[in-house]
């Protein structure tokens, strides 16, 4: 066959589409009408993708509509407590509007195409429903199976809905195939076509009596406390969680603690599987998350906090961050000794090289005629912690009064190390050879809680001659040890030359209201030689932030500002066009599909999601019937017949988002019920049974049946309920098997991947058990 003819009999396929082709393609090569043809499907079913998540919007503003009630609670003022909970039943929401949003696309598929059949049945579409629900039942759970982090598992917490789903699953199945090859066999009658729709509304109610008599009343108010975190404001104890374990560090600023409280709320709260659809929609075109975004080392550190990972109270909250400091504030030198050596410690992180400076400034000690002035740069290599500068000190044989100069550090900001707090240190050149007389510089020291690590300074006067070893302990007053802070015994060492040090002691933030407490901090003895001065004990009092409170408050109103500038339904209708128009990073030439930001947000009007709602079935109905055309002549030119169309492009394409939203799920979720849906029956008692009473219907009051070709349709119905049956028998072993990890996903790593696997090879051999049938290998 030429590639290129005007020849009206090879113009292959132009009258298998419902409204394409819209121009006439005659003259284009079978080649390149493939290809076109190819890219077009990608393409609308990547925008198909975009609009039901917008769709999906909808349905979660709709299904997330409150109502207050009063429970009884003994603690709260009046006795009785205010909550917010759904109006929408999460089984009957699930089953209906969120099983219906994400599968829009297959059941108008078949709708559409019968009636662009002049109400013959198709293929493409029936193929693609039961395609659908084959890929959601073995990739999907396969994928979800192997997806919980190793050493979790996920089980189904609602076993009686779940059952009751699966057996429905198996059940609308084996009606079909009663429908199709027994009743009345090849034609469906309208009375067939009334119960298979009037199915849908019983499964919905038996469902919902099923999840009522499961839950009881206890369990319902734990789901109205859910509800109420779910979609309420995050509280002050929320919040004044995180920042205990944040430890108030002074590196957090207020609106870093709210973003990691608002990541905190959103990770702990229930969500729906709408709510996991708009997310990974977003995501896929670079739209608002749903979830705030923080710098990833903030994240981390937090997460190393609740772990018990990070470095003990006081330390930089930040272990990747190097500190680089002086090893003490002050030291002296005496001028006949001609050279003074300087500490200088690393501490936090360890590991990577690090680049300072330091340099020399006079103070009564002028660089020339009493020291050598001195500036360079040093560099801690990996794993080093301490390095010295040697300093000259000029003896002119004169008698001088004590001099002092100045060592100052200083650091690249870009290298990502600081400073320390000791990061100038006095120099003081004098003429005695005493050990010196040891003592607090102050007998008391006020302190806020939230200081972290206490540093109180010790002095060492009248000389400071040789290494002297000081020893300390705590004594508790009214601050307890180990409760307020970390105290008990310790030793102090002073090098030869150190003129000032401190004692750390890290001090408890329990973020809570309490009264100003004591303890006292003494100085026991000194080596030989050195003395202790008259200040030997100093008492230390610990006084309650003032500003807590007020800190709370301020950053609880930030958390819920970062949750309602997120929570699906806010956005406005020129906030969807700022969106829209500002993919890939402000990129406009490559925005696409800017023409669903016409569809209106879930707020307008105040409506409750439903003009929103309206309006997207209507974006999907029209880019259905596109994809159905495309589809159609796609497969006919590349010789595939429309069943195997439906049941592998069609189906990849509408499934791959629900693969993508049940993968996060299983990992995000802490039960199975939000990634293992178990409503397959959905698909036929609502998809097959609204286009079957449509077609019934139409030829019923014409005097005539509705036809249906049932051969490779019930081959394939007939393979589904042997896989789903293996299937769900695979579930429920895992359940009840420790080698699984008695839950449905999950569980040990072998018995995990040898599940995926089986089911993974279980989908192929249906996809091509199928294909044979189709093109008549397998005779049935």
């Amino acid at each position: 066959m030429s590639n290129s003819t005007t020849d009206p009999d090879a113009y292959l396929c132009y009258d298998k589409g419902l409204i394409l082709p819209i121009v006439n393609e005659s003259t284009w090569s079978t080649g390149a009408r493939i290809t076109v043809y190819l890219i077009g499907l990608i393409y609308c079913l990547y925008g198909v993708s975009i609009i039901t998540g917008i769709f999906m919007s909808s349905i979660e503003v709709i299904t997330s509509k409150t109502k207050t009630v009063n429970i009884a609670n003994p603690k709260a003022p009046g006795g009785t407590q205010k909550l917010k909970v759904r109006v929408w039943n999460s089984t009957v929401a699930n089953l209906t509007l969120v099983t219906l949003g994400s599968r829009t696309t297959e059941i108008l598929l078949c709708l559409i195409e019968i009636v662009g059949n002049g109400f013959h049945a198709g293929y493409i579409g029936p193929s693609t429903i039961i395609g659908s629900a084959a890929f959601n039942l073995l990739v999907i759970t396969a994928v979800c199976i192997a997806c919980p982090p190793i050493g979790e598992v996920r089980y189904i917490k609602q076993i009686k809905v779940s059952t009751l789903t699966a057996a429905f699953s198996i059940i609308a199945y084996i009606w079909l195939l009663l429908v199709l090859l027994v009743i009345t066999p090849n034609i469906v009658e309208l009375w067939e076509a009334i119960c298979t729709f009037i199915c849908f509304p019983i499964l919905v109610v038996i469902a919902f009596m099923a999840d009522k008599g499961y839950r009881g009343r206890n369990v319902a108010k734990d789901d109205d406390k859910q509800a109420l975190l779910g979609i309420g404001n995050v509280t002050r104890e929320g919040v004044a969680d995180v920042m205990k374990e944040m430890g108030k560090h002074p590196d957090i600023t207020q609106e870093q603690a709210a973003t990691i409280a608002a990541i905190e709320a959103e990770k702990n709260s229930p969500h729906t599987r709408a709510w996991y659809r708009v997310s990974e929609t977003r995501n896929m075109t670079g739209g608002q998350k749903l979830i705030p975004t923080v710098d990833p080392k903030l994240l981390l550190a937090y997460d190393q906090v609740k772990m018990g990972s990070s470095i003990s109270i006081g330390s930089t909250l930040f272990p990747e961050i190097p500190i680089v400091e002086f090893a003490a504030a002050s030291c002296a030198v005496y001028e006949h000794e001609k050279r003074v050596r300087v500490w200088i410690n690393r501490k936090g992180n360890i590991h990577p090289q690090i680049v300072f400076k330091f340099e020399t400034l006079d103070g009564t000690a002028e660089a020339g005629s009493d020291y050598i002035a001195q500036r360079d740069t040093m560099v801690f290599g990996s794993n080093e912690t301490q390095k010295f500068i040697d300093i000259d000190i000029i003896d002119d044989n004169e008698w001088e009064p004590d001099e002092v100069f100045f060592v100052k550090l200083s650091v690249d900001s870009k290298s990502g190390a600081k400073l320390g707090k000791k990061h100038i240190m006095q120099i003081t050149i004098i003429n005695d050879e005493e050990p010196g007389t040891f003592e607090f510089t102050m007998p008391s020291y006020l302190v806020k809680e939230s200081i972290g690590v206490l540093q109180v300074p010790v002095s060492r006067n009248n000389g400071t001659d040789g290494k002297v070893v000081l020893k300390w302990k705590t004594t508790d007053m009214t601050a307890i040890s180990g409760k307020d802070y970390e105290g008990g015994k310790g030793e102090l060492v002073f090098e030869h030359g150190e003129k000032q040090k401190s004692i750390d002691i890290p001090i408890v933030d329990d973020q809570e209201y309490e009264k100003d407490e004591s303890f006292k901090l003494e100085l026991l003895e000194v080596s030989d030689g050195a003395k202790l001065g008259k200040t030997r004990t100093s008492v230390i009092t610990i006084v309650n932030d003032d500003e807590l409170n007020n800190l709370l408050d301020r950053v609880v109103s930030i958390t819920n500002v970062n949750l309602d500038r997120l929570r699906i339904g806010n956005a406005s209708w020129a906030d969807q066009f700022k969106e829209a128009m500002n993919v890939n990073g402000g990129d406009i030439e490559s925005a696409t599909w800017v023409i669903f930001a016409l569809v209106p947000p879930p707020s307008f009007l105040d409506s409750g999601g439903w003009i929103s709602f309206c309006v997207a079935l209507t974006f999907i109905g029209v880019l259905t019937t596109i994809i159905g055309s495309l589809g159609s002549i796609f497969g006919c030119l590349i010789n595939m017949k429309d069943s195997v169309t439906g049941l592998t492009f069609v189906t990849l394409g509408t499934c791959i988002v629900d693969l993508c939203v049940s993968k996060k799920a299983s990992v995000g979720e802490k039960y199975a019920d939000c990634c293992m849906t178990g409503s397959y029956s959905v698909y036929v008692f609502f998809g097959l049974g609204l286009s079957w009473v449509t077609a019934s219907i139409y030829w019923t009051s014409k005097g005539l049946v509705f036809v249906v070709d049932s051969s490779s349709f019930s081959f394939s119905v007939m393979m589904y309920i042997i896989c789903a049956i293996m299937c769900l028998s695979l579930l429920v072993l895992r359940r009840f098997t420790p080698f699984f990890g008695k839950a449905e996903l999950g569980g040990p790593t072998a018995g995990r991947y040898l599940s995926s696997i089986f089911l993974l090879l279980l989908w192929c051999l249906y996809i091509l058990l199928c294909s044979f049938q189709s093109y008549d290998y397998i005779d049935f």
